[in-house]
């Protein structure tokens, strides 16, 4: 009697039912955005990830599907961001702004790690933080951690921490503004200078009327400064390492991280049109969004809660610090005019 063989399941389909609750959740997501106008669609797709993940609700056939988007999605993300960046506004920002803007991210991500350091936490995940808090959040993480021998847990971390920062922020931020004397202007540096990833950022900023140009203008200057950071990361790590170690050294800038300064220079050049760049900035919200759920996908909250205490400890310090160096920043360099 012949026994009939299973035919064997293609990369591809594999990828098909996880693919379709990744779909399913970043239209969720997005749609959440559109409704409320308070919730924004990164912080939503972190939590659907992590309610699935924390309910027991996850499906082990998803797993191909949510590898691939926290993965691959996200970087295609990272490199689609570099067309975001208009190189020709960082000159308005004058030398305050170009000062305020190194300063937060040199002081950010060097603090952190030594806050990372004090609280006892691993070194790769302090570094991940720091380079969330410090930069762009979770595309900083995903171009920073090729540098490290972090784990999932660790980028998972990392990403629900600069989610929950950065969503605070959009609610306290615009409620400070009058305590601490700021004028609109002023007020969109401080965002642009503090709050973690660009959605968040003009979700801050749009809350003020007249604050939200600036407040891009300055956070995409601190994007900038991503390709460097990395760089200099990985040139710390390859002098660390041992030479003999088998550990693969990584090179001085990813594949993604490389493509990301080429978009920034392909934008620079004006060649690109208009509708072409803002078909390119909602595929770029759409495939972090997707990325964002399946990189919640990894959140236990019950096991986050019961070990990550010092971890929490050391995202809520980051967000005072950067937040607290943006405004000392503002008030003693004039940048809001």
């Amino acid at each position: 009697m012949l026994r009939v063989l299973p035919r064997p399941t293609s990369p591809l389909a594999a990828l098909v039912p996880g693919l379709l609750v990744v779909a399913l959740a970043t239209v969720l997501a997005l749609g959440l955005e559109r409704l409320t106008h308070v919730l924004t669609a990164s912080t939503v797709a972190v939590a659907l990830g992590a309610l699935v993940r924390s309910t027991g609700a996850f499906r082990p056939s998803w797993k191909p599907a949510t590898g691939f988007a926290s993965k691959r999605l996200l970087r295609i993300a990272v490199v689609l961001l570099g067309l975001q960046l208009p190189l020709s506004q960082v000159r308005h920002l004058g030398w305050g702004g170009v000062l305020l803007v190194v300063g937060v991210v040199v002081v950010t991500f060097t603090g952190t790690q030594l806050l990372g350091r004090a609280l006892g936490l691993g070194r790769d995940r302090s570094l991940l933080v720091a380079t969330g808090f410090s930069i762009c959040g979770a595309s900083a993480i995903a171009a920073v951690r090729p540098a490290t021998d972090a784990d999932e847990e660790d980028v998972a971390t990392s990403i629900a921490l600069v989610t929950l920062c950065g969503s605070l922020a959009i609610l306290l931020l615009p409620l400070l503004r009058s305590p601490f004397g700021l004028d609109v202007h002023a007020f969109g540096v401080w965002v642009g200078a503090s709050v973690h990833d660009v959605g968040q950022v003009v979700a801050t900023g749009d809350r003020v009327p007249g604050a939200l140009e600036t407040a891009v203008v300055v956070k995409l200057s601190r994007v900038l400064l991503l390709a460097p950071l990395v760089a200099l990361v990985v040139l710390h790590r390859r002098r660390t390492v041992p030479a003999t170690s088998s550990a693969a050294r990584p090179p001085v800038l990813p594949f993604f991280v490389a493509a990301f300064v080429v978009a920034v220079l392909v934008r620079a050049t004006g060649l690109v049109p208009t509708v072409a760049l803002d078909a390119v900035q909602h595929v770029q919200s759409v495939l972090l969004v997707a990325a964002l759920f399946a990189l919640g996908t990894g959140i236990d909250v019950p096991h986050l809660l019961r070990t990550g205490g010092r971890s929490l400890v050391l995202g809520l310090s980051s967000w005072v610090l950067v937040a607290g160096v943006s405004l000392a920043g503002v008030h003693l360099l004039h940048v809001g005019g």
